[in-house]
């Protein structure tokens, strides 16, 4: 799954490939003028791309992050 950045702005991650999420877990900020947005985890996955490097310049609707969604029965089971 394809995430976003919801405006134009810097982007700043929380997160590195390979890390483990869950669902609301900030991945990342987005950062414009005075307006700072967190992007968060629709649900639990792992993070398997970080698109761009830390404090990049984005436009509304870039790519940020590919996450591979885990069904909640997986959720840290098979990576601990």
């Amino acid at each position: 799954m394809r995430i976003c950045a919801p405006f134009a702005g810097i982007v700043h991650y929380a997160v590195a490939e390979g890390d483990q999420v869950d669902t609301g877990a900030e991945l990342a900020t987005v950062e414009a003028v005075k307006l700072e947005a967190p992007v968060l985890a629709p649900g639990p996955g792992i993070i398997r791309q970080v698109a761009l490097s830390d404090f990049s310049n984005v436009s509304g609707g870039d790519v940020l992050l590919e996450i591979e969604a885990l069904p909640a029965h997986e959720w840290k089971d098979d990576l601990q």
